[in-house]
């Protein structure tokens, strides 16, 4: 492609870039559609990859068959990234990654920003064999390679993928230690009570939960082993365990850090596009529709910063919300006047054979009122100002769902409890 082509060109081939190219084909878009990926892998599901692909169940995750792209007329370039944007010229300069010389300008009618995240990582965790982060399949399969000859683990950072990776390691027969400097695991997104109630579902399975502390010191062994094939005769540096802020040491074969991640935003750089300040999540200022600041340019995603109709801006990084936001954004394009209805933001997560789903938009500080607690499953409901916000259940799929009418309107929590 050169500067003269046109159409829509999605710069990110997750599952916000696939979701907003089906999307347009099922809205009658019948012009060029470009899918960007840096990765070497068609469109995957994230989800998986700290579930069922630990636990060695699957191999490949992918969100569409091979076929798709050639029957909807959707072209696919992977192993490529968009290092510059230009909105004046309407083009991007694209770079294959095992080419780092090379570079292509590519013109797009409307433009697509789906670029995601990149973990965060822990600081002297460079180089060391052993340290993992997971975002990606290939980051997935790594760790998986690893399992089958460790016999402990520590999981640094509990919010939902460090909770998931714990589940998974520990149903594999590693022995875990689950590391939070928050008080409990989970507290920043759905409080400290729910968060006690993951925290038992995690020690009934055996993990040690270690919280309100942090990691003072990855501690490390240097051997004679190759750190590859093509290092034979070189000194490798492999984790041994981390040392805590408490003192403390604790032995391990396997390090996964989990302690969030940061909009990839690096090629807008000089572009002009507004970003969202970090107070707010950061990423890609758009308004209620996925319009970023630039014409013909809009941005969906873990990336992209929406106005709600509250007027504040947030940015979530949830699947379902992903998928609603691409429809939107082809609605949009497609110039279609279809309404999208209403519905309530969801969440999941699965961690041992326990589903917890969370519906609303519930805040760490909303009143939680638990109605229901078995020792295992539990549901609950928050409030605030006597409105309710939001539920959330572990094993209580149906519980759950049913509140959803009562989430698209102002509900007073009294005609929840009854």
């Amino acid at each position: 492609m050169s500067g003269s082509d046109a159409g829509v060109v999605i710069v990110g081939a997750g599952l916000g870039g696939i979701r907003v190219a089906e999307s347009l084909r099922a809205n009658n878009y019948d012009g060029q559609i470009t899918l960007i990926g840096a990765e070497s892998h068609p469109p995957y599901d994230r989800p998986p990859l700290s579930k069922s692909v630990l636990l060695g169940k699957d191999d490949r995750v992918d969100l569409k068959p091979a076929e798709f792209f050639d029957e909807s007329s959707i072209g696919l370039r992977v192993g490529e990234r968009v290092s510059a944007i230009s909105p004046d010229d309407h083009t991007v300069t694209v770079e294959k990654l095992d080419d780092p010389a090379s570079s292509e300008t590519v013109g797009y009618d409307t433009l697509i920003l789906a670029t995601g995240l990149s973990p965060r990582t822990l600081p002297g965790a460079d180089g060391v064999s052993g340290i993992h982060v997971l975002r990606s399949i290939d980051d997935a399969l790594a760790l998986r390679g690893e399992i089958d000859d460790a016999s402990t683990a520590v999981i640094v950072g509990a919010g939902f993928i460090g909770c998931e990776v714990a589940a998974s390691l520990n149903q594999r027969g590693v022995t875990v230690t689950l590391v939070e400097p928050a008080p409990t695991p989970l507290a920043a997104a759905l409080g400290t009570e729910v968060g006690a109630l993951v925290t038992r579902l995690h020690q009934a399975n055996g993990v040690d939960v270690r919280t309100g502390v942090g990691v003072e010191e990855i501690l490390t062994d240097v051997s004679q082993e190759p750190a590859s094939p093509a290092d034979t005769g070189t000194q490798a540096t492999k984790v041994r365990g981390v040392r805590l802020a408490d003192g403390s040491e604790v032995t391990a074969d396997i390090v996964v850090v989990g302690i969030g991640s940061i909009p990839v935003v690096d090629y807008l750089d000089g572009s002009g596009i507004e970003l969202a300040p970090r107070e707010s999540g950061g990423g890609i200022a758009c308004d209620e529709n996925g319009a970023t600041s630039a014409p013909d340019i809009y941005a969906l995603g873990d990336v992209a910063n929406w106005r709600l109709e509250s007027g504040k801006t947030r940015r979530v990084e949830h699947w379902t919300h992903t998928v609603e936001q691409a429809t939107v954004v082809a609605h949009r394009i497609a110039k279609t006047d279809a309404m999208i209805p209403a519905t309530p933001a969801y969440f999941w997560s699965d961690q041992y054979n326990l589903k917890i789903q969370v519906l609303g938009r519930p805040e760490s500080t909303d009143q939680l009122h638990l109605v229901d607690d078995d020792g295992t499953k539990f549901l609950g409901y928050y409030s605030r100002d006597g409105i309710l916000t939001g539920v959330v259940g572990a094993g209580k799929v149906g519980a759950v769902m049913r509140t959803r009418p009562k989430l698209l309107t102002p509900t007073p929590i009294a005609d929840v409890l009854g």
